[in-house]
């Protein structure tokens, strides 16, 4: 789970400070404030650990990956190639990572790892490493390990603070450049005699990103029929294309919200969620006949009414179908990104998506926490006005939300922490961001006076 982030000259970016990252992590802001640059970077940061081209320092997107961000000029900071791109992330890992020293009596164990790297363009334009680190962390004992590139003579050269390296013997000889943004070359640890651990941290990076899932605003249209052959879809997919096969994939997997609860499978969830949410009376996934691989989803929307396909019912039914399910079908300690996920609901189903949440992060699987880490761009009042109740009402402890309103200042993207008190009002919430409800009802009384006298002289 990542507990903090810090982004410099990234996109609308000039530095957006430390932000603290919880298990519930809401974005709110104007259109084209730089809310969603935040999610960017980490889907830029996936897809470049996936590609296979280890020379490739950002992979910045084509039509086949998580996120197209254009050229490395496009998320510069105001296009200007003389800045550095900076970023900073800490996290706590499923397992600590131990550092021992085969040469000595050193050892280290800790679950807090923190990265930073420093990256600018080179004579191409392209992005290149300046340096990069690794922080690990436990007591008063703090080992720092990364790779920098000299200034005068553009080699690359690693460096380790609080931890005594030790060179084979031999011609020392430079280090070839970081495979990615973020991996220590084969000749790091060959080259001495007690550095192996460092390919421990590039993977801990990798299993992070590796971990981070996302689903956009924009939804697929439901099908009459799926197809399931028995992948094991732990995803929904970015446009919530795989919702259903994510479903059959889980029927060995059970969950409940609290210990000693009974436990239920992931189809017997979203059934309970979208009756909650008033949408349905019953859901079921079901193959069409025996022993065939194409499957429907039957809905009855009231009781007393035949069951109907999914594309038979409102838009909303298969909107929130992709929502409900990626909350509960993605591994533990997954990291789901939604981008606006209350589009096409109406206001009452998305203050029910705040509940959903919640109880995604509250979620067992198996008898066991998963976990789970959501970051949320939304527009939605219902959901916040929903998120503020469960507040007061202590569904929500101060550590488990972090609330964010992401403005544009002198042409600078800006987030602000939302200051919420131990009853869910937020004091510094910004002015007429959702409208103003007072102004309209007085001009519409105003307007409403104005035409019951000119009605009466008539």
């Amino acid at each position: 789970m990542i507990h903090h982030l810090r982004i410099k000259n990234f996109k609308g970016w000039r530095d957006s400070g430390d932000i603290r990252l919880a298990p519930l992590t809401l974005l709110f802001g104007t259109n084209s404030a730089g809310k969603t640059s935040i999610p960017h970077l980490l889907l830029m940061l996936r897809q470049t650990l996936e590609s296979t081209d280890r020379k490739r320092v950002l992979h910045l997107g084509d039509k086949s990956t998580l996120v197209d961000l254009g050229t490395y000029e496009d998320v510069i900071f105001q296009h200007n190639l003389e800045d550095s791109l900076q970023f900073e992330l800490g996290w706590a890992g499923a397992s600590p990572v131990i550092v021992e020293d085969p040469l000595s009596d050193f050892r280290l164990s800790a679950s807090d790892l923190q990265f930073s790297v420093e990256i600018r363009a080179d004579r191409h334009r392209q992005p290149r490493v300046e340096q990069f680190s690794y922080t690990v962390s436990s007591g008063d004992r703090t080992l720092v390990a990364g790779m920098q590139r000299g200034s005068t003579d553009g080699q690359y050269k690693l460096v380790i603070e609080g931890y005594e390296t030790v060179r084979r013997q031999g011609r020392p000889r430079p280090l070839p450049p970081p495979y990615h943004f973020h991996g220590f070359p084969d000749e790091a640890i060959a080259s001495y005699q007690n550095t192996a651990f460092v390919a421990d941290l590039a993977l801990r990076l990798q299993e992070l990103m590796k971990s981070v899932y996302h689903v956009g605003p924009l939804r697929e249209y439901p099908d009459r029929t799926y197809l399931w052959s028995g992948e094991q879809h732990q995803h929904v997919g970015q446009r919530g294309e795989r919702a259903v096969e994510a479903i059959l994939a889980a029927k060995d997997r059970t969950f409940n919200f609290k210990a000693k609860q009974p436990l239920k499978p992931l189809d017997h969830f979203v059934a309970e969620r979208m009756k909650q949410m008033g949408l349905i009376h019953s859901f079921e996934v079901r193959p069409i006949a025996k022993g065939r691989k194409e499957y429907e989803v039957l809905l009855r929307t009231r009781p007393n009414l035949p069951q109907v396909k999914l594309t038979d019912v409102g838009f909303g039914v298969s909107q929130v179908l992709p929502v409900i399910v990626e909350s509960f079908s993605t591994p533990p300690r997954s990291i789901v990104i939604f981008e606006q996920p209350e589009i096409h609901l109406h206001p009452k189903v998305q203050a029910d998506l705040a509940d959903l949440f919640i109880d995604a992060i509250h979620a067992r699987e198996n008898g066991r926490a998963r976990n789970i880490q959501f970051i949320v761009e939304s527009h939605s009042e219902h959901f916040l006005r929903r998120l503020q109740r469960r507040i007061a009402e202590e569904a929500l402890t101060p550590d488990e939300f972090a609330l964010y309103f992401v403005h544009t200042d002198a042409a600078e993207a800006r987030i602000e922490t939302l200051d919420v008190d131990m009853f869910g009002n937020i004091r510094n919430w910004p002015e007429s961001f959702f409208g103003d409800e007072m102004a309209d009802l007085v001009a519409r009384t105003d307007a409403q006076a104005k035409r019951m006298k000119s009605d009466e002289a008539k």
